[in-house]
């Protein structure tokens, strides 16, 4: 039983920044790996980067270096810091909880946050 709630979508002019906070709830999330998707009108949803329970992180090629992942295992939260956003980083922004039990995993998504970037 794992809840998600993405917040702190919202309109950007080009060059400006974000930051989303993904709040999850159910037992044990610290030992989950997290992460956060896209989807953008037309285009193929995107992986944009993940961050396990050790701290590691992986980023999408189209946001390295501008966009950054953290956790804080206390509250159970997960942010997207997004900087020098572009007009292509417009999409629905979804927060995920990579569930391992026993030989599976189990995904969770949270209801996504609209990010618009524009001038």
């Amino acid at each position: 039983q794992v809840q998600v709630v993405e917040s702190g979508g919202g309109l950007v002019q080009p060059g400006g920044s974000l930051r989303l906070s993904c709040a999850a709830s159910g037992s044990s999330i610290s030992l989950y790996r997290m992460g956060w998707y896209r989807q953008a009108p037309g285009k193929q949803r995107e992986l944009v980067a993940t961050i396990t329970s050790g701290r590691s992180t992986d980023y999408a090629d189209s946001v390295k270096g501008r966009f950054n992942i953290s956790r804080d295992n206390a509250k159970n939260t997960v942010y997207l810091q997004m900087n020098s956003l572009k007009p292509e980083d417009t999409a629905v922004y979804y927060c995920n909880v990579f569930r391992t039990m026993i030989a599976t995993t189990f995904i969770y998504w949270g209801q996504g946050t609209q990010v618009t970037v524009s001038s």
